[in-house]
């Protein structure tokens, strides 16, 4: 049976983002339909405003002005993520796009750098870092703004309003053809056949039939889950927190909005803060079994930076992932997929990487079991690897002031998770399998910055030559920190490039 109808359950980020990418589809030589089923009734998540460079190329391939993007989302840039408090109370650290330095004699910069630190060179590893050090300062440039093939190219991301970037793509999406039709769904109807869904029925008595269905219902799982029965995997021992409040306020000190999202450990979790150009994204992640709705709003409302814009909005997830992503013709994205905590800002990644695979393995003349098959592997891997980057963040620590930072200092990890560190702590390899999302960089941030260290590095950095290394070094240092100087504060470049229209 050939693909001529492709329906979406749900909107939000995750919906419109599967719409806009698949009507490029419309384009071809075959004719196909898409509809996009949501309910204005059914309120969205609404709290990823964070994302990671990935999303740029998604923009993209889609052919989407990214002045025209930022000012209508209220965007910023993000050049990493700077976490407090996690490591020990005190501590502070930048997980940064972009790498350490660059490779020297097939090694990674950071080999090179303990090198020169066991020899007496005392500058820290975050100077060689680009992406660091204009966060540091509250800087931005893109790469083609100064066109030098002798400067280090700059690696980005934004922060954006989810809700203004799902409007942002609908538009996008119903000038291509994709077709929106308001209603819930309230039945469900399988092929008494092949157990595939045949239809959905909406609650004004209609019904809209498809070959392929893509579950962006959310956390209720309507296809995915409710009609399949699909199953979840709970990683709720390794993950244990939640709950999460979210609070946007106003930024009412009239500082510029940093270049970086903040994440802040607390007590029993960590608070988030996305700054957009007129506001601050804020929320606080935390554990019940450790702490109390009250006290968790009681620590977020304290550590905001103005007045809050709306009522707190109270989240209960389970961390985990489904047991299948694709189920005979459901696709599940976004959270009817699975949940991870958006330490790492991987939630709106996941949906954009989802859609490339289904599009990748996705053919117009029906659904395959190996389709099916190679979805889900790859899926469940790039899950249990993102898995296992955030469970790092709260086992490497020496926290012992609650019994949360307790828990998760002395809880057993994934072998997975066991290893990567092992190997770091011998001589710094870091292995990236594969398509692995995290790189070389990713891991030796957090795992230094959280108080990991090197023994040793690989003996290959012994075999170059000293004076060499010291004078790239030396180069390295001084392009960053000349750039740096000579780019633009962030709130600078955001009013010059692409203002906010509600500031217009």
């Amino acid at each position: 049976m050939g693909i001529e109808h492709i329906v979406i359950v749900g909107g939000g980020t995750a919906g419109w983002m599967a719409a806009a990418a698949l009507s490029r589809l419309k384009a071809g030589p075959r004719p196909l339909r898409i509809t996009l089923v949501e309910s204005e009734a059914i309120g969205t998540v609404g709290v990823g405003e964070a994302t990671i460079p990935p999303i740029v190329g998604f923009n993209e391939l889609l052919g989407i002005d990214e002045r025209e993007l930022l000012s209508a989302v209220q965007g910023t840039f993000k050049l990493g993520i700077q976490f407090e408090n996690w490591g020990k109370q005190g501590d502070s650290y930048i997980h940064p796009f972009g790498a350490y330095g660059y490779s020297m004699g097939g090694i990674s910069f950071h080999h090179v750098w303990h090198r020169m630190a066991a020899g007496g060179d005392n500058r820290p590893l975050q100077v060689f870092n680009l992406e660091t050090m204009a966060a540091a300062f509250g800087k931005f440039a893109r790469t083609e703004d100064y066109k030098r093939d002798d400067l280090p190219p700059i690696n980005y991301a934004y922060h954006i309003d989810a809700g203004r970037y799902a409007a942002f793509l609908r538009k996008y999406a119903e000038a291509r053809g994709v077709v929106r039709r308001e209603g819930r769904v309230n039945d469900v109807a399988l092929d008494p056949e092949n157990g595939f869904v045949a239809s959905i029925a909406l609650d004004d008595e209609s019904r809209i039939e498809g070959d392929l269905f893509v579950d962006c219902s959310g956390f209720r799982g309507l296809l995915i889950e409710q009609a399949l029965g699909t199953g979840y995997e709970d990683w709720t021992h390794w993950l244990p927190c939640d709950r999460a409040v979210a609070l946007p306020c106003l930024r009412e000190d009239g500082s510029p909005p940093p270049p970086f999202t903040r994440a802040t450990a607390h007590r029993a979790g960590w608070q988030w803060q996305v700054p957009l150009q007129h506001r601050n994204g804020n929320g606080h992640v935390y554990c019940s079994a450790f702490m109390e709705d009250s006290e968790a709003l009681d620590i977020l409302t304290g550590n905001i930076a103005g007045k809050p814009q709306a009522d707190p909005n109270f989240l209960r997830f389970t961390t985990g992932r489904r047991k299948k992503f694709w189920n005979r013709n459901v696709v599940a994205l976004g959270l009817s997929a699975g949940f991870m905590e958006p330490l790492e800002s991987t939630s709106i990644h996941l949906i954009n990487t989802g859609i490339d695979k289904l599009i990748s393995l996705l053919s117009l003349d029906g659904v395959t079991q190996a389709q099916e098959d190679t979805f889900n592997r790859l899926t469940g891997r790039e899950y249990a690897r993102i898995r296992d980057f955030l469970i790092l963040h709260y086992n490497a620590t020496s926290r012992d002031d609650s019994p949360f930072w307790n828990h998760v200092r002395t809880m057993d990890v994934p072998d997975t998770l066991t290893e990567k560190v092992e190997l770091f702590k011998a001589n710094g390899q870091i292995f990236r399998e594969e398509d692995e999302l995290f790189t070389e960089t990713s891991w030796a941030a957090v795992m230094m910055g959280q108080g990991i260290r090197m023994r040793s590095h690989n003996p290959m950095a012994d075999a170059l030559d000293p004076a060499t290394t010291a004078r790239e070094a030396d180069e390295m240092e001084r392009s960053i920190r000349f750039l740096v100087q000579h780019m633009p504060g962030h709130g600078d470049y955001l009013a010059r490039y692409c203002p906010a229209r509600a500031a217009a």
